[in-house]
């Protein structure tokens, strides 16, 4: 008889990271242990993925605030500086608001709305209505944002933002002034200086502000790229993909994690002789439905993976073939008839092709991440390390 389980996500328990451990080993003898203690039988092209956190953490990539403060005031001059769509969260961004505080004289902090890039709102939509607010033409004071909208706090956290994050540059020394606006350039009618904490369009908010005369210009990218005084770095990343770890210090994204997938790789082919792909992973791509606030605030999904991981799905639909092409079959020559379509498949792209239409148009590693993500969660479960069997398989599989 044909097994009946088709993909299982499973979340696999492992001691508590510390700077230094050895994850190789590790991850290995946790995927080892599920295998004595709970019967997991290892298959070709199954996936081992382990979270950025713990990652980051055996690397010991740490920086406090005060080598952020360095590091911006040497970069942006150490006067006002404007500081531009940051997302709203008390762990991904408040602690990195209070290096860039303490970095600076004054911050001149300009606020997206209604929203923030992930999701996260400052005003509701009908609200703005209401006043008849453009937002991709108005440039609001805080005093003209209050006097539309009051005070709104957060439907998740009960945080009324715009007063969290002044209150939190005040007290690390520099004065503050809000600005809401969508347009980048427009901080550049009260600094020259900005530093943009956008995360997936920081590209063209770096060129508008270059071509618009930015005289200083750097992203989050581009502050704790490389160490200081022996600090925690990202080369690639800087800031980007960084969460709180205490009240004064960050941890930042993974660095160098190609050699990790791989020697985990090799570790796993020698203890269980099945080829095995590995990933790290980070922040799920997804957004929720109620909050509206959209997962990814890591700059990618996944910053390493196994080459078995690399490209899209190559699936046909297989509700379209039983509606259109096989709409006269049922029972078992329905099953034979699609199960001989999806044989027939020769590992050309079926892009284009109407039988392929409403399949996930995404990379392998966002779609496994994002499954990953959900699985081992952000909370108490204590499985950093999830193991996915029968991603790759399909409808002929036995």
């Amino acid at each position: 008889m044909s097994r009946m389980i088709g993909t299982v996500s499973m979340g696999i328990r492992a001691p508590i990271i510390r700077e230094g451990d050895d994850l190789v080993e590790i991850v290995a003898g946790s995927i080892l242990d599920a295998m004595k203690v709970d019967g997991l039988t290892p298959r070709d092209r199954d996936v081992v993925a382990m979270t950025e956190s713990i990652v980051a953490r055996a690397q010991g990539n740490y920086v406090d605030v005060d080598t952020i403060a360095q590091d911006v005031r040497t970069k942006l001059g150490g006067e006002t500086v404007g500081v531009i769509f940051p997302i709203l969260s008390r762990n991904r961004f408040a602690i990195c608001l209070r290096g860039i505080a303490k970095g600076c004289k004054k911050v001149v902090l300009m606020l997206s709305y209604p929203a923030d890039e992930v999701g996260n709102h400052l005003v509701d939509w009908d609200l703005m209505d209401k006043h008849n607010v453009d937002p991709y033409r108005d440039v609001l004071s805080e005093r003209k944002y209050r006097e539309l909208f009051g005070y709104i706090k957060h439907p998740f956290t009960g945080v009324d933002y715009v007063e969290y994050y002044g209150n939190l540059v005040k007290e690390c020394g520099a004065d503050v002034e809000f600005v809401f606006a969508n347009d980048p350039r427009a901080i550049l009618n009260y600094t020259k200086n900005v530093l943009y904490c956008d995360i997936h369009t920081r590209a063209r908010t770096k060129r508008l502000l270059k071509d618009a005369g930015a005289e200083r210009v750097f992203g989050l990218d581009e502050i704790m790229n490389a160490p200081i005084n022996g600090s925690g770095y990202n080369t690639r990343y800087g800031l980007l993909g960084s969460n709180k770890s205490t009240e004064d210090k960050v941890k930042l994204f993974p660095r160098d994690c190609q050699d990790l997938v791989e020697s985990i790789q090799a570790r796993l082919l020698e203890l269980t002789g099945k080829h095995i792909e590995v990933m790290v992973y980070g922040d799920g791509a997804f957004k929720d439905p109620v909050g509206k606030i959209w997962e990814l605030a890591d700059p990618v999904v996944s910053p390493a993976y196994t080459a078995g991981l690399e490209g899209t799905p190559n699936e046909l639909k297989m509700k379209y073939l039983a509606d259109n092409d096989f709409a006269d079959l049922s029972g078992e020559a329905l099953r034979d008839a699609i199960k001989n379509e999806i044989q027939k498949k020769d590992g050309s792209s079926l892009v284009g092709n109407m039988a392929a239409q409403g399949t996930t148009p995404r990379r392998l590693t966002d779609l496994i991440g994002s499954l990953c993500d959900l699985t081992s969660g952000s909370g108490d479960k204590g499985t950093p390390i999830v193991y996915i069997q029968g991603y790759f398989d399909n409808y002929t599989n036995d």
